[in-house]
């Protein structure tokens, strides 16, 4: 199926190109560019071009690929890098140098060792769609190798093979290969979806102690620039109870996607004690890339993901920044004419947003094992303005909001997640707390939000007539929140203050609030303040 290009706007390509469907993969020019349909008219098709479209010209070649974008699914995912087409870098790197040039298309999946196929089926076996045929080691991992198709098993691999060759075959004739070639916009199927119980430990005392995430859940944190974004998803990556991480560097900033993957391959997974990298899968679209692959590089990584929670890992995405996807969206609806919505955002922002949110969460697979799919996800709102589209569109649909403050920033406080304003809907993480960690988690993080609370009202007190115009129990309770502040609140993330377990977080602050409780009891017997801080001291 073949056409020619009749009309070129930037990335935006018309083309003359008869059968084709919305959302076709085509290839576009002589340097065969990948593209996608987004618009269909009488006689032309509008194609949405993701590499660069210099020296495109009139009259060029249109192929169809007959497949919608798709990515490759199967071992070989973990520990590599991919662009937002799921283009290998690695591979590219090596063959073609610094620069992706238009055009190529490496094998998304490489591996570096022989693969061992080991059968969970015989010959004449049953074999339903989404059952495990079989396992292969793929690092530290167990990954399974699901059948597409049913049947009764004919022929099943044992031990070594060949990545391209076929693991099982039908009676029917069907073949079974160890990966599956699947379209990003289309989320994958599952038994049934469970309700969330199980916390997502971050090891952040702020965001487990305060705001608890749930495995399965989302939860977004929008600042303005210099808030300590990028830090804090790259901290919660390294040290979150979870057993795949995939990275979405989505328009980020060449220099801190090189510092992070230099980072990560030097460090090891404190909960398993395996190398980081081991467990994580990274999708760069950096600035310098063309802006509309921004819009596809978060759909490949979450399908990557759903991939990886039908095998019933728990899966965490973390992509930085949404802004940025939101903003190539705004491109793609501009260069088709669409009628603008607020700030220019096409008026189907919410609806895309919503959907994207829905792929997350906890299910029972078709192979009756239990996985999740749980987002963090960055937001930079321009100036800092929260009332912008792509933040209201997020807080409708999140279970999780973490605001960072630019004047806790400036402070030097990180996270610097303002306790204030922030939320979390998870409220039955806690219950998990109170049976594992303590029985009293749920009241000892009462009793800090209401010392936080009071200090906000004293401060303003304070402000007037001074710290020393307050009466010795109102001190007491400032300087104890200050402590919690800037010794609970507050971690260091280059140091090893950078993790705590839930165990570490509930000592460290049950501390704090019980030198406060005996402060008020020796202030009562009529001990100075001065004297009280004195013998802690």
């Amino acid at each position: 199926m073949s056409g020619r290009i009749i009309g070129i706007s930037g990335p935006t390509v018309s083309v003359d190109l008869p059968g084709l469907r919305l959302y076709d993969r085509v290839q576009v020019g002589h340097a065969r560019l990948l593209g996608e349909v987004v618009r269909l008219e009488h006689r032309r098709a509008t194609v949405q071009v993701y590499e660069n479209t210099r020296g495109l010209g009139l009259g060029e070649p249109v192929t169809g690929v007959g497949l919608p974008l798709t990515v490759r699914l199967g071992p070989a995912l973990l520990n590599r890098m991919f662009d937002g087409l799921q283009r290998n870098l690695d591979w590219l790197y090596r063959q073609e140098g610094d620069f992706i040039h238009a055009g190529k298309e490496p094998p998304p999946l490489e591996i570096d060792a022989p693969l061992e196929f080991t059968p969970l089926k015989q010959p004449g076996d049953f074999v339903a769609t989404g059952e495990d045929l079989g396992t292969i080691q793929e690092g530290p991992f167990k990954h399974f190798v699901r059948a597409a198709v049913s049947g009764t098993v004919q022929t099943i691999t044992t031990g070594p093979f060949d990545l391209h060759a076929p693991v099982a075959t039908l009676e029917d004739g069907q073949r079974c290969f160890c990966f599956e070639d699947w379209p990003v916009r289309k989320p994958r199927p599952y038994r049934r979806k469970l309700p969330l119980g199980e916390p997502l430990v971050t090891g952040q005392r702020c965001v487990d102690f305060l705001f608890p995430l749930a495995r399965g859940g989302t939860a977004i944190f929008p600042g303005g620039f210099g808030t300590g974004k990028t830090i804090l998803e790259q901290t919660i990556a390294k040290f979150a109870a979870i057993d795949i991480v995939i990275y979405v560097g989505c328009g980020e900033r060449g220099n801190e996607m090189a510092e992070m993957l230099e980072e990560f391959t030097a460090l090891d997974d404190p909960w398993s004690g395996k190398p980081l990298m081991a467990r994580t899968i990274v999708v760069v679209n950096t600035s310098n890339m063309p802006v509309a692959a921004r819009e596809a590089s978060i759909y490949t990584a979450v399908t990557m993901g759903e991939y990886y929670r039908d095998m019933g890992y728990h899966v965490l995405l973390l992509a930085d920044s949404l802004s940025r996807w939101a903003e190539a969206l705004r491109e793609i609806s501009s260069a088709l004419e669409e009628m603008p919505g607020e700030e220019g955002y096409p008026t189907y922002l919410a609806s895309r947003l919503a959907e994207f949110f829905a792929r997350a969460g906890a299910v029972e697979t078709l192979s009756g094992k239990i996985g999740s799919l749980s987002m963090i996800l960055s937001i930079s709102p321009p100036g800092g303005d929260f009332t912008e589209p792509v933040t209201q569109a997020c807080l409708r649909t999140t279970g999780s909001f973490l605001m960072l403050d630019t004047a806790l920033a400036h402070r030097r406080h990180f996270p610097a997640i303002n306790w204030f304003q922030s939320f979390s809907l998870y409220a039955e993480v806690s219950a998990h707390f109170n049976e594992t960690t303590s029985p009293r988690w749920d009241a000892v993080k009462q009793e800090c939000r209401q010392l936080l609370q009071k200090e906000e009202g004293l401060r303003e007190v304070a402000e007037i007539v001074g710290t020393e115009g307050l009466q010795d129990g109102d001190r007491l309770l400032m300087k104890v929140a200050e402590t919690i502040r800037q010794k609970f609140l507050s971690q260091n993330a280059y140091s090893e203050d950078a993790f705590s377990t839930p165990e570490q977080t509930f000592e460290k602050i049950s501390g704090m609030l019980e030198f406060y409780r005996c402060a008020g009891e020796k202030l009562k017997q009529g001990k100075f303040l001065d004297e009280i801080l004195k013998d802690q001291g």
